[in-house]
């Protein structure tokens, strides 16, 4: 099927992040666009807005006559749908062209130069910041962002003028492996989706799959001490970066063991970060994090790397990384008052979850911080108990949630419970996420900064969170 010649996309589980970049770029080249998701949601309520055609129950009599052509109706899935699925069903009986979201993505960027952002996590701010940087300069560039850049409203970007892609890299299910890229970023390959892979061999096994596709006139931008052995074709040039001001803690005290893209020169304080970026020939100084925690530096420094690699100027740079606005539920602040902070965060990977607990607390030294975390799958639970534990007990404070079971059922004697015992600190509570709202307001006094923390519904509760707390004196 050529995806240039259909007239219709059919979605299930439209709601997606990643799904919704496909969406609105079908869109706008001009094709029908309708679909199912399980739960509507401020996302999907957008896409019905710029004319896709969203239901939320799974029944083929509310598929529109237009999308039950098989010659004419492309239909795309994404793995978070269960086989079972009758509407997912109907369609493969029926003789549809039926695709997974990562191949969909891989058909509509092969032809473009793929710079592809991939890694257990970062590479959603990270490639926010590349696709900013460059949208911004005089290269500009095309994008599939995971989450919607404030910036511009949206996960999706097109240009009339450049061949450029900007591709989050996404390894749940493989996905990467349908891309072709042109230049690739891996940001961390610490073990995770095990429901998929089985073994952390496996899972970092993809990730040298993945560097394998790099075309030969291409590069690969590595985090320097990564447990990932590149499988290049020739031609392929290696490059490794960090974030780190101190660059003996990542085993480079010799100038030939330092990476090729760093951070100097670091200064935190008043609720900013500044520093200095270091290439091959080339140094940028007093950049400004538009979103500024500790751990958006060695983000930013990739981004940098390749955003210098393919045009842009020193000076559109330093206005594009001082004027980046970050994506939604990356770091995102709800509230920034003198006696209140409200932070939201994506984190639900135990490394992540430190980062972002170690950033918060620096950027707020001295000050309390509350961490409310929601623990997402039951597998992920499981497989990194302790390691959730230990990251939640760099906290004051925590409030703990039930799990979010997104697609999986529930395991026995996997709890939230098994996360709170092993959890540290004295100053803990374990409640139902229906209980949150009444103990965010009988204890409002006493917070300083919070940071709510998952990659479950948690965002649904932000808004009222903030509205009780906005109303502290």
């Amino acid at each position: 099927m050529n995806i240039n010649t259909i007239t219709a996309v059919y979605f299930v589980g439209a709601g997606g992040i990643g799904m919704s970049a496909l969406i609105r770029y079908f869109l706008s080249r001009g094709k029908q666009v309708a679909g199912y998701d399980k739960t509507p949601s401020d996302l999907t309520a957008q896409l019905n807005r710029e004319g896709a055609v969203i239901h939320y129950e799974d029944n083929t009599s509310l598929i529109p006559d237009a999308f039950k052509d098989p010659a004419q109706t492309l239909v795309v899935y994404t793995p978070a749908v269960p086989e079972s699925h009758t509407e997912l069903t109907y369609f493969r009986q029926n003789g549809f062209e039926v695709m997974k979201r990562a191949r969909v993505l891989g058909e509509i960027t092969n032809c473009s130069r793929g710079l592809c952002i991939a890694g257990t996590h970062g590479k959603t701010t990270t490639s926010s910041m590349l696709a900013h940087l460059l949208k911004q300069s005089h290269v500009d560039c095309n994008a599939f962002l995971g989450g919607i850049l404030k910036n511009y409203g949206s996960n999706l970007m097109l240009s009339d003028k450049s061949d450029l892609t900007v591709i989050e890299a996404d390894e749940f299910d493989r996905s990467f492996h349908w891309l072709t890229p042109y230049m690739a970023v891996i940001t961390a390959a610490d073990p995770d989706h095990l429901d998929i892979y089985g073994t952390a061999e496996a899972y970092r096994e993809s990730f040298e799959y993945f560097t394998s596709l790099i075309r030969s006139d291409g590069c690969l931008v590595m985090k320097k001490g990564i447990d990932v052995a590149p499988r290049l074709k020739e031609g392929v040039k290696l490059y490794t970066y960090t974030g780190a001001e101190d660059l003996s803690t990542v085993n480079c005290q010799l100038s030939t063991d330092k990476p090729d893209f760093y951070a100097e020169n670091v200064r935190i304080g008043n609720g900013e970060i500044w520093f200095d970026f270091v290439g091959p020939d080339i140094r940028i100084a007093d950049i400004q994090l538009g979103v500024p925690v500790k751990v958006n530096i060695e983000n930013g420094v990739a981004a940098i790397a390749l955003a210098w690699m393919n045009g842009a100027t020193p000076e559109e740079i330093k206005k594009g990384m001082a004027s980046f606005g970050g994506p939604k539920r990356r770091f995102d602040f709800h509230l920034k008052k003198d006696n209140i902070v409200l932070i939201d965060d994506y984190a639900h990977h135990p490394a992540e979850l430190a980062a972002s607990i170690q950033s918060v607390k620096e950027l707020y030294a001295g000050r309390k911080v509350t961490g409310i975390f929601q623990p997402h799958l039951y597998t992920r639970t499981r497989d990194f108990a302790p390691d959730f534990a230990a990251s939640l007990s760099l906290l004051d404070e925590l409030i703990l949630l039930d799990i979010y079971p997104a697609r999986e059922e529930p395991i026995p004697g996997v709890t939230s419970e098994i996360i709170f015992d092993a959890v540290t600190i004295p100053a803990k509570k374990l409640i139902r996420k229906s209980e949150l709202l009444d103990l965010v307001e009988k204890e409002a006094d006493t917070f300083e900064v919070v940071l709510m923390v998952g990659a479950g519904d948690i965002d649904r509760l932000i808004e009222p969170v903030k509205q009780i707390l906005d109303k502290k004196l």
